[in-house]
């Protein structure tokens, strides 16, 4: 058939030209031709494929940003990131489903033990840290990136153990309705770190005071958004029980890295609310 408007375009594909005129700004789904006097779309027929994967994917729930990279490979490759979305999706489900039988229990009045929490004693220490508000998932894992990049870039000396470990401190909740803010922090020796700061000029150097926390181990199991959520309210509830109130430090996930280190290599984390 070559090249036809945009509304049989639509018309063929079922997407609106509504749908169309946006996936061709954000570079999904570019049309064949635009006239250059009135910009209008041209589609060619060849992209009825395309085009009819693009609404499959939006139909499980695929980003317009993770189609457009779907788009741009091979159908092995393609195949095999959809298959890595849907596995992804599964688990963020089957962990919505935890959080959701988790508030009909409190809220019912019965008592839900899901994750075993213990207490540990955390020193004074020095923490190079960078505070970043966030956009949701996207923007917390951007933040994170960026955070371990300025260390690859210009290493810093590791402290031994789980007070040594990088961690991260969420001072408010990330989601679409609110941006935190969220806190990146790698502790440094007290002895060096003045001097350690000065390399790093865009980190803020501060003292974290020593303080007893609450935390759950996780281990390197992978862990949503969902089930942060349950643990938190698994802490809050055990606090209530233990008359164990939070500090304003902030609850924070730990990050161990042991050795040997390799590309698949995972952190044993753990989830933490310091007490007061």
């Amino acid at each position: 058939m070559g090249l036809v408007s945009i509304g049989e375009f639509a018309r063929l594909s079922r997407l609106s030209p509504k749908a169309l005129r946006r996936y061709d700004e954000l570079g999904v789904l570019r049309p064949e031709r635009v006239d250059p006097d009135s910009g209008y779309r041209w589609y060619d027929t060849g992209q009825l494929e395309q085009a009819q994967l693009v609404a499959s994917l939006r139909q499980i729930g695929v980003p317009l940003a993770q189609i457009k990279l779907i788009l741009g490979l091979d159908r092995a490759a393609a195949a095999e990131q959809i298959g890595a979305y849907w596995l992804a999706a599964e688990a963020g489900h089957a962990a919505r489903r935890e959080l959701a039988g988790y508030l009909v229990d409190r809220l019912t009045g019965k008592r839900s033990i899901m994750y075993e929490v213990a207490t540990r004693q955390i020193p004074g220490r020095s923490v190079l840290c960078l505070l970043r508000h966030v956009d949701g998932e996207p923007g917390l894992v951007a933040a994170g990136k960026e955070f371990i990049q300025i260390f690859r870039d210009r290493p810093a000396p590791r402290m031994p153990g789980r007070a040594g470990a990088v961690f991260l401190i969420y001072h408010g909740q990330v989601t679409e309705d609110s941006d935190g803010p969220i806190e990146w922090c790698r502790p440094v020796p007290d002895e060096q770190a003045d001097e350690l700061a000065a390399g790093y000029p865009e980190l803020s150097l501060r003292t974290e005071h020593a303080h007893e926390e609450a935390f759950v181990k996780l281990g390197t199991a992978a862990v949503s958004p969902a089930q942060w959520q349950v643990i938190a309210q698994t802490l809050q509830a055990w606090g209530a029980e233990q008359h164990r109130q939070r500090s304003d430090l902030g609850a924070r996930i730990t990050y161990l890295a042991t050795p040997p280190r390799t590309a698949d290599s995972r952190p044993d984390l753990d989830f933490a609310v310091p007490l007061g």
